[in-house]
């Protein structure tokens, strides 16, 4: 039996096939998906920021992308994959909030992603899907017994991706 399991803003999540891991609602949040396909174990970050503010207190790592790579990174090694076989997969990242890019210029969503292919290219893992960036949310599973990611989308219908 499959266990759908719900990945909440903020939050990050590690298990192993045959469960799926879910993100609701991702506008210029970003899901970062991290998988080791010979074990069929895998791990979820529903980012909401980029990073913390200097001095800033982080008691929830999956908030920031900058520090839930990391931590996805440490459990699923701690789980038994091995970093050089680990992918990951993107999704969300939206340009929800136009003018809310903190100066920059760039939105929210716009800012996570840069901050998500950044740490992962710290880490050396390669993405190898992406769903992101426009001005649309998404829901997004990621189902550790096969790797694949399906994203659905609302603009006037549903769209249903697999990635």
């Amino acid at each position: 039996m499959t266990d759908l399991l719900r990945v909440g803003i903020a939050e990050l999540r590690v298990d192993r096939a045959p469960s799926v891991l879910a993100c609701y609602g991702l506008g210029s949040c970003v899901a970062i998906s991290l998988y080791d396909p010979e074990l069929c174990i895998g791990g979820v970050a529903h980012a909401l920021l980029p990073g913390p503010v200097e001095d800033q207190v982080v008691d929830r790592p999956g908030k920031f992308v900058s520090t839930a790579v990391g931590h996805l990174v440490d459990e699923l090694l701690r789980h038994g994959a091995e970093q050089g076989r680990l992918q990951a997969k993107l999704c969300g990242g939206a340009s929800m909030f136009q003018g809310f890019g903190g100066g920059s210029g760039d939105s929210i969503g716009e800012r996570n992603l840069g901050a998500a292919k950044k740490s992962l290219a710290a880490y050396g893992i390669p993405i190898v899907a992406a769903d992101v960036a426009l001005d649309f949310g998404r829901t997004m599973e990621f189902d550790l017994a096969t790797g694949m990611m399906r994203v659905r989308t609302v603009r006037g219908r549903v769209k249903l991706r697999e990635l």
